[in-house]
Formats: C-alpha cells, structure tokens, sequence
C-alpha cells in the first residue's frame, strides 16, 4: 500500500501524523543508542539535532548560529538550553521539557569575545548536570561545536569524544511520523513542479522560478526554504549550483532542485524540462540520466549495499571528469530527514570500499546527471526513497519518465511544431540544391561552414 499522506490539519475523525508519538519514539531511539554507546552523555548544538531530542524549534534564523545546545545523559530526560525568551516560550508551551528549558547564551558564533567568558560558561553548565548524575569521569559525545567551548569542557577536565557519529546513526532510520512528514513535504514539491511547469517560457529568468517556487510552498505551509536550484542554458553543464537571472531560451534545458522543510523534514527533489523543443542530443543525455537513476532505484532492498547501488552508475571518466572527488554529488545518494544530507552516503568515491547496508525505514534520495555531446546541455533527476520492508517505494512523484516541453506550443501553417529539433539542422535538399546551383555560377563550389 502507498505511504499515506493527509492533510496538514489536525481532526477528530481521522488518525493522521502523530506528534506526540512522533517525540516519543524519537527520544527513545536516541536513549537506546546512547545506552549502548561508550558516552556517558551527548551534547549537541546542530539545531537539527536539538530538534530530534528536545521537539523544539524557534526559527530558521538560527539554523546556522550554533547558539541553542541541548544535553542528553544516560538514563535521563534531555535538557535544552536556548535562546533568551525562547527558554520561557518553551517552559508555557512545551510540556514534555517542563522545567528543563533554560536559557543558555555562547559565543554567537565568536560574536561574543573570549573574555565575555561565554565558553566557560556552558562548560560550568555542562559539568555541573554530569556531576550531578555522576557522569564527570564518562565521555561527551559533541556532534559540532566553537573550538573555545570545547576547550573550555577539557579544561574542566571533561573528555570529549565524537558524538556527531552517534547522533547521524540514531536518525538514520525514521520512526512512522517521520515518514509521513517526508512523504508530506515531497508532495508540497510536487505541487511547486506543476505550477513551475505552467509558469516557464522563453523569457521567463531563473530567479523568477526561485520566486514562484518560494511563494507556492510558503503558501502551502513550508517551513523553510533552503534553497531552489535553478540552472539553465549553457550553465547546466558543468553543474553551478547556484540559480542566477539568466532568461530562458528556446531550446534551452532547465533543471532545479527543490530543498525546503515540512515540520523540520526536508526534501532534495531535481526535475528537468526543456523550453519549447529539444535535440535528439538532449533526448538521449536525458534518456541516459534517467536508465542511471532508475537501475539505482531497482537495486534498493533491504540487505542490499550502497556499493551495489553505487556500482551501477558511470565512473567520474566516462562523463568528462578525472576524478570521484571532481565528480562528486552528480550520481550521488544521501539520506534525508531534519537534514539535506544524512547516512547513507552512496557515491562511487566512498561507497564501493565502505558498503553500508540498506535498511527498512531508512530514506534517502537518489539523484544522477548526464551531459549531451554538445558539451553544455545536460539532464539532471532525483527521486526521494523510503526503504520498506521489501523494497522501496518511491514519494517524489511529479512525471519524470520522459523529457518534458514547457513552454506554450506554436503552430505552423503545417500544423504544430516540432518539439524535437535540431539547433541547426542539415540543409533540406531544396536548400543544397540552391547552394550548388551558386556555385555553379561562381565556377567552384561553395563549402558550408562546419557544424563544429
């Protein structure tokens, strides 16, 4: 049966997403693996990380400011420490911290200089939660953090060891309500396609998809847009990874990547089309694209490896690159969850000497890239998978078999136009014709410029 995907309110007549249980078995994954761990506690500051054990949020403002922290020791309640008022918020509406939410300022990512004495203390907060539950002499798993906290918990005589490990295995396989929060936020993509779909023409730049994308899924209930890749023309190949204001041409290929959030569950969704017509060169990057992706798709089943997924993709050569490393991210894999990127990695620059078994209950996205012989079109695709207890089920849903035309469809007066054309077709017999008769009456012949 499909995942199921509802909608975004809460009812009486209706089980949908459960964010109680949500909460819960999140916590709880993280206790277990912790319990079985070497660390007598975590400590985190990747918000993302924060949000998983603590359900608390205050705004994608501080995705990037490391400035909230959250412990978690063994057989114990996770405690946060957040920004100013966001502690009381969370005291009045957050009933599942109680009075574990505080306030808790570091260093505002080195705003704040060293003898403002902000690292020393968290590292006295930190310390003092472990004393009191006999965890001092245990190691602290810390999955990021600014090198004066770290220093000033080792000289506190904390050790610290790499928690961000622990941390990206307890998230690496999703609870049910995970689930349908990823299945929630690719469906708010596939909707963002379609308007894209509509809106693209000649003309039409590429920020003006980023915009239209930003609004739709704002509207809709997003969270956070990280980002829309938009990439036209001759910058599809190499991939910029970035959008620009260049305007669409015919013939063009386009390809975006759309990366926002549901509830904090992220999506990374490529799509490709061409603007009014395409060449068979294109036709044949894209069809090719597609076969890498889809034999990548056929081999997720649980017991399979990342190195047999990765194995059926082109080496970096074959596509015009020296190495796995220059190459990287364009036939790629990667886990998907509160984070763009999280386990399992699947790439042939890691992945065929370190397989990583797939499991049920894991979700990741597989994307591939293909360029035309042309040498600056190319075809980019991604689908979104959640692994089942048989195979795999695929929640990105917006058609991508085959190439799709945007673009308003013109009309000849010999009926519609061709959507598969060449830039600058060979000459129809009429035309060589009237090339040979010239050179007949200059007495030579007349050569044609070359296609190169």
């Amino acid at each position: 049966m499909a995942i199921k995907h509802f909608g975004s309110m809460a009812v009486d007549w209706e089980q949908r997403i459960n964010f109680d249980r949500l909460r819960t078995e999140r916590l709880s994954r993280a206790k277990s693996l912790l319990q079985k761990s070497e660390m007598g506690a975590l400590l985190c500051f990747d918000m993302n990380n924060v949000r998983y054990l603590t359900a608390t949020h205050i705004g994608t403002w501080a995705q990037d400011k490391i400035s909230r922290f959250a412990l978690l020791a063994q057989n114990d309640e996770p405690i946060l420490w957040d920004f100013g008022s966001a502690a009381r918020h969370h005291q009045q509406n957050c009933p599942w911290l109680g009075d574990r939410s505080r306030a808790g300022i570091p260093l505002l990512r080195g705003a704040m200089s060293p003898e403002m004495g902000r690292a020393e203390d968290v590292a006295k907060k930190i310390k003092t939660e472990l004393e009191m539950r006999g965890l001092h002499n245990e190691p602290v798993g810390i999955d990021i953090v600014e090198p004066p906290i770290l220093f000033a918990l080792q000289k506190l005589g904390i050790t610290v060891i790499d928690g961000q490990q622990l941390m990206s295995d307890i998230r690496e396989i999703k609870t049910q309500d995970e689930i349908l929060l990823l299945n929630h936020s690719a469906m708010m993509v596939d909707g963002a396609y379609h308007e894209l779909y509509h809106a693209m023409r000649p003309g039409f730049k590429e920020n003006e998809a980023v915009g239209l994308v930003n609004k739709y899924l704002y509207d809709n209930g997003s969270e956070y847009v990280e980002g829309v890749n938009a990439i036209s023309g001759e910058r599809c190949s190499p991939h910029p990874h970035v959008f620009s204001d260049r305007a669409l041409c015919p013939g063009d290929p386009v390809y975006y990547d759309i990366l926002h959030s549901y509830m904090g569950y992220r999506t990374c969704y490529y799509r490709t089309f061409t603007v009014g017509y395409a060449p068979q060169g294109m036709i044949d990057a894209y069809t090719r694209c597609r076969e890498y992706l889809d034999a990548a798709i056929a081999l997720v089943k649980p017991g399979r490896t990342t190195a047999e997924i990765a194995s059926v993709w082109p080496k970096a050569q074959e596509f015009g690159f020296p190495n796995e490393e220059a190459a990287f991210a364009l036939q790629f894999g990667h886990g998907i969850g509160l984070a763009i990127w999280e386990k399992p990695v699947i790439s042939r620059l890691v992945s065929m000497e370190h397989a990583h078994a797939i499991k049920p209950g894991m979700v990741f996205a597989l994307e591939t890239f293909w360029p035309s012989k042309d040498g600056w079109r190319a075809a980019r695709m991604e689908e979104e998978i959640v692994v089942t207890e048989t195979g795999a089920e695929v929640i990105t849903r917006f058609p991508a078999e085959e190439l799709l035309v945007v673009g308003k469809k013109y009309f000849t007066v010999n009926g519609p136009l061709s959507t598969i054309r060449e830039d600058s077709p060979e000459p129809s017999a009429r035309i060589q014709q009237m090339i040979d008769e010239g050179a007949r009456e200059l007495g030579g012949a007349l050569a044609l410029p070359s296609a190169d």
